[in-house]
C-alpha cells in the first residue's frame, strides 16, 4: 500500500513529486477522486476546500472528481473511487470522517481499493489512517446523527499518530509544549507536520517529504 500523508495537502513541488512517484505517472495521465465529506460539518468559510480541491485540479489533467461519501449510495462512489489513480481524504473534522467512512462502508472497501491506488490525507484524512484518534483534535463538532463519540478507534493502516498544522497561527494548541503534554498519554510515535509537509508509507517503510517543519515524538 502506498500512502502519502500530509498536514495541509500538495502545497509544495517535492510533495507533488512525490504524489507522481507514488502513482507511476504524469500530470496528464493522471486521475484523482477527492473526498470532502470531513468538512461537511465544519463551520463558516470553506474557501480552503475549494482551495485544496484547485491544487489536486491542477495536478490531475486528466480526470479530478469530487466523491463525497455521505452524500451517495455505495455503488455509486465505489465505481468512481474505482476509476480512479489517487483517493484523497480532505481535511475537516476527524471525527466525523471516520464516522462516515465506516459508515459508509468505504472502511472495508480500503484494503482492496488500496491494492493498486494511492491514499492521500489532508489533516483529518491523514489522522484517520492510525489505529486511533484520540486527542487527534482540540475541538469535537458532531452532526445530530453522530452524537457524542466514544469509539476513538481509526483505520489502523500505519502505527503511529499524525498532528497537522504544526505552529499554525489558525491553531495556537498544535505547539511543541503541548504536543510533548499529549506524547505522555499516547503509546505510540507521534509525528507533529506542518502544511509543508508529509509522511510517505511505501509497504510499511516510513519517510519524511518536508519543505517545512516536523516534529517526532516518542
Amino acid at each position: 500500500m502506498k500512502f502519502l500523508l500530509t498536514s495541509g495537502g500538495i502545497r509544495n513541488n517535492s510533495l507533488k513529486q512525490a504524489l507522481l512517484a507514488l502513482a507511476g505517472k504524469q500530470s496528464e495521465d493522471l486521475a484523482i477522486a477527492y473526498i470532502p465529506t470531513a468538512a461537511n460539518v465544519e463551520p463558516r468559510d470553506k474557501s480552503w476546500v475549494i482551495d485544496r480541491c484547485t491544487e489536486f485540479k491542477n495536478i490531475a489533467k486528466r480526470l479530478f472528481d469530487i466523491v463525497d461519501i455521505s452524500a451517495v449510495p455505495r455503488d455509486i462512489w465505489l465505481s468512481r473511487l474505482q476509476a480512479v489513480d489517487v483517493i484523497v481524504f480532505g481535511g475537516g473534522n476527524t471525527y466525523h470522517l471516520i464516522y462516515q467512512v465506516r459508515k459508509s462502508g468505504l472502511e472495508a472497501e480500503l484494503p482492496k481499493l488500496l491494492e493498486n491506488r494511492v491514499y492521500v490525507g489532508i489533516s483529518a484524512g491523514s489522522a484517520i489512517t492510525a489505529k486511533d484518534i484520540s486527542f487527534s483534535q482540540s475541538r469535537r463538532l458532531y452532526s445530530d446523527e453522530i452524537g457524542e463519540i466514544t469509539d476513538t478507534r481509526a483505520l489502523g493502516f500505519v502505527d503511529f499518530r499524525i498532528f497537522p498544522h504544526l505552529n499554525s497561527p489558525k491553531f495556537p494548541y498544535m505547539c511543541d509544549e503541548k504536543l510533548r503534554e499529549i506524547a505522555k498519554m499516547v503509546p505510540e510515535t507521534i509525528y507533529a507536520l506542518d502544511d509543508e509537509s508529509a509522511i510517505q508509507v511505501v509497504d510499511g517503510e516510513t519517510s519524511i517529504i518536508s519543505e517545512g517543519e516536523w516534529r517526532q515524538y516518542n
